[in-house]
């Protein structure tokens, strides 16, 4: 709420010199005393430094504690210092001069905005119930209807929940990240690769060739045997002698967004160029270097300010902070998001709703590897004062929830943002400059309270390779919820390494596919409705070439039991089969039906022939040619495992999924 108190500031000084200047009288009569505050009242005009575009107040202040040792009577000089010593933020000297003003004019002329001020004071110190009763004294006086503003309904509400939540604290229990990763300077928003073990984040340090300069350049950090290794610089295409900050990872660690902000010069940064003041830039790494960082493409970066930014989990989506200038100065600082276009660039940036941005400072957005819980910081719904963190959850129709605090003593009177929560929602990571750190800000991390966790995401790793010659290549993947069709996640392996790293948030049934240029798709079923179980997937991907003669198993082809009926989640594998034929359009294939060995020889040929049919029905129904393609029953004369194997397995869960592979659906190239 600090836009507000900002306002209040300058509306005071404003009410304070014209109500002086129609006083014929002063509350003292000491000489010296008045010439010292007619002194400090010029200070805007005196101390005006050109330089840094500030008036320096505190030779104000001095001034009027001058006058007040000569005069501790002087009313206005307690009026006018307290209202200086909120715009510095140091409030127990506000609420006491502003109570001695008030006990001075003995009630009955005191105005009604020395109780908004002191109301104000004492919500920024924490001390709500005095902040409740100083606002409610302030309504009192006067027409209320007028004085009633969503900014006073705001701070009302404000004050209450802050008195519950204070009597009903969260589990709050931050541990500091060591000196490996803190420093005697600031580090602060950090970013995390989806399998926690690489942290990414901000530290501000002495300018080379400056006395008092700084600028900001990214750290990174590994967590090995559970311990976070000594920090390092980005590499110097990356980090630059201007100011690099607000990183956003995805999930795999091999893309990364940034912002940079212009310097005195109007630069950037070595062989960088933009829009405006700060602007958003994208870099990937490939093997093990990073590439040069190139604005962003499309329309997310404005001649206005954007910074901030947070990639969601499937690549798709962008949030960030955009600020706008103000008249007096200020930003007006709000979340939006913009979404990837087909051609690689991003769409024009689209403001979140007002349930999520307030006419207040919102800052610090993060969206959850889930994709639909977002933490963010704001002055703009109840809180404690200052930025409280928050947390907004998006439901099935893309709308979010009333934005809920994180309570006390996440949340407290100061400021509090970076938040960074990891894909298990149970570890989240924060900056504070609070007591027993190593020197300014810090990481810390704590335990996530469970009513304010997002959906548990676990992730699959592995490689992907050729599967005739093992030789690692790339691979794009996508990870679709088979209740609706929809893609969740899409991500690529390293195309040098074959490396992949990807996000699965629980409580869904997925298919998966896997793509590569002149490849056979490969493809994989898999149900997280009910796993509790925190242990990644560990997953190598063989990709068969396009060449004659090879099987390729579809695994997201599901008939119910006995029966040759497809199921309607089958669509999705076999609609990518059709685009795979009409890509590949001399390509004939047999499509080939299997069972395994339990059951009736017989009936099992007849089943497994009419699945084949079937799967061949529907691509002719997609407008593949027949003539391009034929079905096949084989029962169980082509087993994955045969019936000995099954029998040497040690458990029954063994051998059912043996079974399982065993009925399968799959095609063979017959022609390219």
């Amino acid at each position: 709420m600090k836009t507000l108190f900002q306002f209040i500031f300058l509306l005071s000084l404003v009410l304070t010199s014209c109500s002086t200047v129609a006083q014929s009288k002063y509350s003292t009569k000491n000489k010296k005393a008045i010439q010292l505050y007619e002194d400090a009242m010029r200070v805007d005009v005196t101390h005006y430094d050109k330089r840094s575009g500030r008036v320096d107040y505190k030779a104000a202040i001095n001034m009027l504690e001058q006058a007040l040792k000569r005069d501790n009577n002087f009313i206005e000089a307690h009026e006018l210092i307290a209202e200086l010593y909120m715009g510095y933020k140091e409030y127990d000297k506000t609420i006491f001069h502003l109570n001695r003003s008030i006990e001075l004019r003995a009630g009955n002329s005191t105005s009604a905005f020395a109780y908004f001020l002191l109301a104000k004071a004492y919500y920024q110190n924490g001390q709500y119930e005095n902040a409740l009763k100083s606002m409610e004294k302030y309504l009192s006086i006067g027409s209320s209807r007028e004085k009633f503003t969503p900014e006073v309904k705001l701070f009302m509400e404000s004050c209450e929940f802050a008195i519950y939540a204070k009597k009903n604290p969260v589990n709050f229990n931050p541990i500091n990240l060591g000196p490996t990763v803190n420093t005697k300077y600031h580090e602060y928003f950090p970013t995390l690769t989806v399998d926690g073990k690489t942290l990414l984040f901000t530290r501000r340090l002495p300018a080379p060739g400056t006395e008092h300069g700084e600028q900001e350049d990214f750290f990174v950090t590994h967590l090995v045997d559970g311990k976070w290794t000594e920090a390092e610089p980005m590499p110097n295409n990356i980090n630059t002698p201007n100011n690099e900050g607000a990183p956003t990872f995805a999930p795999d660690g091999r893309t990364l967004v940034f912002v940079a902000c212009v310097d005195a010069y109007g630069s950037y940064g070595p062989s960088r160029s933009g829009k405006g003041s700060c602007d958003l830039f994208i870099t990937k790494k490939v093997g093990a270097q990073w590439r040069n960082p190139v604005n962003l493409p499309g329309g997310v970066n404005t001649p206005n300010w954007e910074t901030q930014p947070s990639l969601s989990s499937d690549g798709k989506t962008m949030y960030f902070i955009r600020g706008v200038q103000r008249r007096d100065g200020s930003k007006d600082q709000d979340i939006y998001r913009a979404f990837l276009l087909s051609d690689g660039s991003w769409s024009k940036a689209e403001r979140l709703p007002d349930i999520i941005n307030t006419p207040f400072r919102e800052e610090s957005v993060f969206i959850h590897p889930d994709g639909r819980t977002l933490y963010f910081s704001s002055e703009g719904h109840p809180g404690f004062g200052g930025l409280d963190i928050f947390m907004s959850t998006m439901d099935d129709n893309g709308n979010w929830s009333r934005p809920v605090n994180l309570g006390y003593p996440i949340n407290t009177e100061y400021d509090e943002n970076s938040l960074l929560v990891a894909a298990n929602g149970e570890l989240a990571f924060f900056a504070s400059d609070r007591v027993g750190g190593f020197g300014g800000l810090d990481l810390y991390a704590f335990e996530m309270p469970e009513h304010i966790r997002p959906t548990k995401t676990l992730y699959m790793e592995g490689l992907v390779f050729d599967a005739r010659t093992q030789r690692p290549i790339g691979g794009r993947f996508e990870l679709i919820d088979l209740s609706n069709g929809k893609t969740i996640i899409t991500a690529d392996a390293d195309k040098l390494t074959g490396e992949f790293l990807v996000s699965l948030p629980t409580k869904r049934d997925y298919a998966i596919f896997v793509s590569y240029p002149n490849y056979n798709d490969y493809s994989l079923n898999f149900s997280l409705k009910n796993q509790d179980d925190t242990k990644p997937f560990k997953l190598n991907i063989p990709l068969e070439p396009v060449i004659e003669n090879a099987n390729v198993r579809l695994e997201n082809v599901f008939f119910d039991l006995g029966k040759s009926t497809l199921r309607p989640e089958s669509q999705i594998e076999l609609n990518r089969l059709v685009e795979h034929l009409k890509q590949n359009s001399t390509m004939t294939i047999e499509i080939g039906g299997h069972t395994d060995s339990r059951g009736n020889a017989q009936e099992n040929l007849v089943l497994s022939q009419s699945r084949a049919k079937a799967v061949m029905d529907y691509l002719i129904s997609q407008g593949i040619a027949a003539s391009r393609l034929t079905a096949k029953g084989y029962a169980s004369t082509q087993p994955v495992y045969t019936d000995d194997q099954i029998a040497a397995m040690g458990t029954n869960e063994e051998r059912e999924r043996a079974h399982q592979l065993n009925r399968r659906t799959e095609y063979k190239i017959i022609t390219k």
